[in-house]
């Protein structure tokens, strides 16, 4: 099926769902949608200028000194929106309240930004979870982002290139270092999909980048050509955050 066609019948499932199980907006609770046009009003993009390289805001447009202390193994990593406000809360309920419907819903504005950048990319891979996670959890959020983001830039969606070696403890209330050391060696990428190809990693929240480099060392490490990082929100650092962003 052409990927523009697979990607409209794929909303139109989840509009009929929606008529089924009439949803409650995922940011305001407002209730008949599962994203409303004030919620997605209140988001903001990253400020400019920014890092070409992590996107982080920056005072130019030059590699910020974080990127330049240690090169990131991405060829690129951009969000969508700050990880604040209306968006926050949706995707605590994406992730913790099995509101799965919000997949699709948020990864509708992610294209449209993601669509401005241009990449050349070959497959679609979300940030894979750890078994256990995944057990407790039921889904991957970051899936339910990267499938109809593969489907409308018409790219297979290939779940299975990226995948946990082992479990990770929870990056929250780490420190930079401690989210690296974290994720050492927490990946491992199939060559035979990844060879030679541009890979796009999808996930819900950049915080420190440690997770993408993760995913990117083990892609290149496969093979892989280029690797490029796209998020939904991103957690935006600043000198206030002491190092945990």
């Amino acid at each position: 099926m052409p990927g523009k066609l697979a990607y409209q019948l794929y909303r139109l499932i989840w509009e009929a769902l929606d008529w089924i199980y009439p949803p409650t907006c995922g940011g305001c609770g407002r209730p008949g949608i599962r994203w409303c046009s004030a919620c997605n009003q209140q988001t903001s993009e990253i400020a400019q200028p920014f890092c070409p390289i992590c996107g982080n805001s920056n005072t130019d447009d030059k590699p910020c000194s974080r990127c330049r202390d240690i090169r990131p193994l991405y060829t690129s990593l951009r969000s969508h929106t700050v990880f604040a406000g209306p968006i926050r809360e949706a995707i605590h309920h994406l992730k913790y309240d099995h509101d799965i419907s919000l997949g699709e819903a948020l990864a509708t504005p992610m294209i449209e930004s993601l669509q401005k950048l241009n990449w050349s990319l070959d497959l679609v891979t979300p940030v894979p979870l750890g078994l256990v996670r995944l057990k407790e959890r039921g889904y991957n959020q970051a899936a339910l982002l990267a499938r109809p983001i593969a489907l409308c830039l018409s790219k297979p969606f290939r779940p299975r290139a990226l995948q946990r070696k082992r479990e990770t403890r929870s990056q929250v209330g780490l420190s930079v270092d401690e989210r690296r050391s974290n994720m050492v060696d927490a990946f491992q990428a199939d060559a035979d999909i990844v060879g030679g190809k541009n890979i796009l990693v999808v996930d819900d929240v950049a915080t420190s980048g440690a997770t993408l480099n993760a995913c990117a060392r083990s892609l290149l490490d496969a093979g892989a050509a280029k690797v490029y990082c796209f998020t939904l929100a991103r957690a935006v650092y600043s000198p206030e955050m002491q190092g945990i962003a």
